[in-house]
């Protein structure tokens, strides 16, 4: 693989994932991620920066577990590959937008907990470790404190 083009991207997303289908039935999730800079002013100050907004997309299964896994501001880390993509709209004009090209995708644990639930494959793994484990939701939000059989609950 190459690393000439890769780029690691932590954010929350700005709404809920939009699958889709391509006619011959691939997966492709769509959704959008908001990365805020913070950093530390000269007085030791942590001040917010701009926000960045990037078009992420998830492909086959990746997509599916994504769709299912994730909503509208959940935490995500997303490493993957920039793709500029061209088209001409309706009206004739030119666009053009950069996008993600997921090649992983998993929610961030700094505020709050996931369980893994691993997913059944057909035809076992593959040869490139890829065991179709698939992420649930993060749960709790760092907000409400789940039971533990630790603390009698």
């Amino acid at each position: 693989m190459a690393t000439d083009n890769q780029v690691t991207l932590v954010g929350n997303l700005t709404d809920d994932p939009e699958l889709r289908y391509t006619p011959n039935g691939a997966a492709v999730c769509k959704f959008r991620i908001a990365v805020n800079r913070r950093f530390q002013d000269a007085n030791g100050q942590w001040k917010d920066g701009d926000t960045s907004y990037f078009t992420i997309n998830a492909w086959r299964t990746m997509a599916e577990n994504a769709a299912e896994s994730l909503t509208r501001g959940t935490r995500v880390i997303v490493a993957g590959r920039l793709n500029y993509r061209t088209w001409e709209n309706q009206d004739g004009d030119k666009r053009s937008a950069i996008e993600v090209e997921a090649d992983e995708v998993a929610p961030s644990l700094k505020w709050a907990t996931a369980s893994v639930t691993r997913q059944a494959r057909s035809g076992g793994a593959s040869s490139s470790g890829d065991w179709g484990e698939k992420v649930a939701a993060p749960v709790g939000g760092g907000t409400e404190q789940e039971e533990s059989p630790l603390d009698g609950g």
